[in-house]
């Protein structure tokens, strides 16, 4: 199977993480090790320091490595004027090989709600951009709820889900919301894949290892040993990842 890593970040300081990537050549370093092809990357310094100097920390370390490494930016609300307005931001995310953005209401002081950042999302949602939503120290799974409620067509993945029970918390938005997806680093259920995959279909599962915070090996195992079909593996380990970012219109 060919992967595409869609939940990796780099930068310091990562508090609490074992052995951090600094630079993006040291996280390539590492997926060459675990024989991942690509990846979707954000800097941690988006989430604990700065939305604005992150997302150009990050530009700055993906340049030059456009053919495996993609982009993620961080957004805020478009009331305080810290990060372009809409258009310009897709105009500057084209130019870093940015196709992708994450929110983190909860440390950044923002409601995640059309209120504060409905400018933008209306935007997303036309341009197919993927929205990542982490649902551990950075949102909740009612602020998840909230906001595809507002953006029913919103492409969301649903990130760092937890092994204690996530299919009650999923499933429904699963039925509900035709573009969200969940990515699989901590979807650890004995025949989990296998049944959400029965329940589903392949396209809305992800695979993506949360590295450096976890190891890209566990859930790759986990994939490659699940019983479901070898077409559905790949859509997971990488093919997904692929036909969503494609279809990103910047």
């Amino acid at each position: 199977m060919e992967f595409h890593d869609c939940n990796c970040f780099i930068g310091l300081p990562a508090n609490g993480i074992l052995r951090p990537v600094r630079t993006a050549g040291e996280l390539l370093a590492q997926m060459d090790r675990s024989g991942i092809s690509r990846g979707l990357v954000w800097h941690v310094a988006q989430r604990d320091y700065s939305a604005v100097a992150g997302n150009k920390l990050l530009a700055d370390a993906i340049a030059g490595h456009a053919d495996r490494l993609t982009g993620c930016w961080a957004i805020l609300p478009t009331q305080t004027p810290e990060l372009p307005g809409p258009d310009e931001l897709f105009v500057q995310m084209a130019k870093a090989n940015v196709r992708a953005l994450r929110a983190f209401p909860r440390l950044h002081r923002y409601l995640l709600r059309g209120e504060c950042v409905g400018t933008l999302l209306e935007q997303v949602v036309a341009r197919r951009v993927p929205l990542m939503l982490s649902v551990n120290a950075a949102c909740t799974w009612e602020d998840v709820y909230n906001i595809l409620a507002e953006f029913t067509e919103l492409t969301a993945i649903v990130c760092n889900v937890g092994s204690w029970g996530p299919d009650r918390l999923f499933r429904p938005l699963f039925e509900r919301y035709p573009n969200v997806c969940m990515e699989i680093s901590e979807y650890i259920l004995d025949y989990g894949i296998e049944d959400a995959v029965r329940a589903y279909g392949a396209r809305r599962l992800l695979y993506g290892s949360d590295f450096p915070a976890a190891d890209h090996g566990g859930m790759m195992l986990a994939l490659k040993h699940a019983d479901i079909s070898d077409d559905d593996k790949q859509a997971i380990a990488g093919g997904n990842l692929d036909r969503m970012l494609s279809e990103v219109r910047l």
